[in-house]
């Protein structure tokens, strides 16, 4: 396979910087390369050092544009694609009146195959490389993503949604159906390619307990799989999920008394926390996962997340298609900021870019293969144009240092603001100028 060498500003983290004075933890090169072979990062620094290793490599310049690391979401739900942008009610009305419908038409293979093209089409196009997806509850829609990714090479964490109760027939599996068909995906990619499997109980309102307990076990006998779920969103959710749960010390304690709590889990939203619940996070190492645009589009509330880690809690950031209304990262955290604010916290935008690169890699334990841009990572590169619009070319004229024009892009890019995404090395969007 041929090399390929890209030349531009080249931008990547080492660790979380602590503000815009911790040079440390990044590395940006003004005039920097990046070498990918076979889907790999072979090098990447100063420009005429990577160059001296790239004997006749494939030389794309994309200066003046800026490269980092793809980026990485870590919860969104592949059969809302549809549905985005619907007007809404809170959470509850909303997965009855938009949701459901819309999962059940994933029961055609067909369907779900062709949605999937699109999914992943508006991932890359907006920059994103890896995702952690819901699909719906049929095993085929589980086969059409994992089977489109596998076929770009494409890094997706994805699972058949468990649900035995409370929504409309057409979207409901069994305890014992759920678990049939989650081992058998499982057996069939988990650690296919690159291709790995998260088992999805959508959250404790659509499982009964015995589906919980054969998720359980699942979990169990499948220790290196990802767990994700959704708590603590929105109070009447609490609230119902009480009164299926009672003799649960909090909502929490459903999924830890099932054994599905511990690094490798992922918990949308975790807003309306209790305390024990935040101990037991920390104790346990399981991930909150940050979804602003969300958030606001159902009124849910406000992450807490200077709260949380404070606790030592490393929380992940995301979409949350398609009660999100952005597929893109730069939005995230666009809106991930306003609500920081609203709380007093702040997020500093190379915080920030650090969060939906190898922040987000390290939640799911994968700094090592994903979210930077060093030798040996999977060859995931995003390009920036932060003068992509109108707009931000007049804003950039006053923009001084990198975290200036980092921020314009924070808060004003989306699409528009990445030139390319590379995969596994391989370009998937036209470059825009």
């Amino acid at each position: 396979m041929t090399d390929t060498l890209l030349r531009g500003r080249v931008l990547t983290f080492h660790y979380e910087p602590a503000g815009p004075e911790d040079s440390d933890a990044y590395s940006y090169i003004e005039d920097g390369g990046v070498l990918m072979r076979d889907g790999l990062i072979v090098g990447s620094g100063d420009y005429e050092s990577v160059a001296a290793d790239a004997v006749d490599a494939e030389l794309i310049d994309h200066r003046p544009y800026l490269l980092m690391a793809g980026f990485i979401d870590l919860h969104i739900h592949f059969p809302q694609v549809q549905i985005v942008a619907s007007w809404g009610s809170q959470l509850l009305d909303w997965l009855n009146g938009y949701t459901f419908p819309a999962e059940a038409e994933y029961a055609n293979a067909q369907h779900a195959r062709a949605m999937a093209g699109r999914f992943c089409d508006l991932l890359t196009d907006h920059g994103t490389t890896t995702a952690v997806a819901f699909c719906s509850v049929h095993a085929s829609s589980a086969e059409a993503l994992f089977s489109e990714a596998d076929d770009r090479n494409m890094r997706m964490i994805a699972g058949k949604t468990m649900m035995d109760r409370n929504a409309p027939d057409a979207v409901l599996d069994t305890a014992q159906s759920g678990y049939d068909d989650s081992k058998a995906l499982i057996e069939r990619w988990h650690g296919t390619g690159r291709a790995s499997y998260a088992i999805t109980p959508r959250f404790a309102i659509t499982s009964t307990p015995e589906q919980l307990e054969l998720t359980g076990a699942l979990a169990g006998e499948h220790p290196d799989c990802y767990i994700q779920t959704h708590l603590s969103e929105n109070h009447d959710e609490i609230a119902f999920t009480s009164e299926l749960y009672p003799d649960a010390r909090d909502y929490l304690d459903v999924y830890e008394g099932h054994g599905l709590l511990g690094p490798n889990t992922l918990l949308g939203h975790a807003i309306h926390l209790k305390e024990r619940e935040i101990g037991a996070m920390a104790e346990t190492g399981a991930h909150p996962v940050f979804c602003p645009t969300s958030n606001l589009f159902l009124g849910s509330g406000l992450f807490d997340d200077a709260g949380l880690r404070a606790r030592g809690i490393q929380n992940g950031i995301a979409t949350d298609i398609g009660a999100g209304t952005s597929y893109s990262m730069l939005q995230t955290l666009n809106e991930g900021y306003k609500i920081l604010q609203l709380q007093d916290q702040k997020l500093h935008t190379l915080r920030a870019f650090h969060w939906i690169t190898r922040g987000n890699a390290e939640v799911l334990g994968m700094a090592d293969k994903i979210g930077t841009l060093d030798a040996g990572t999977e060859a995931d590169v995003v390009v920036m144009n932060s003068r992509a619009t109108s707009a931000m070319d007049v804003r950039m004229d006053c923009a001084k240092t990198l975290s200036d024009e980092l921020f314009v892009v924070q808060m004003m890019g989306d699409d528009r603001a990445i030139a390319q995404t590379y995969v596994s090395g391989v370009p998937q969007k036209k470059e825009t100028t």
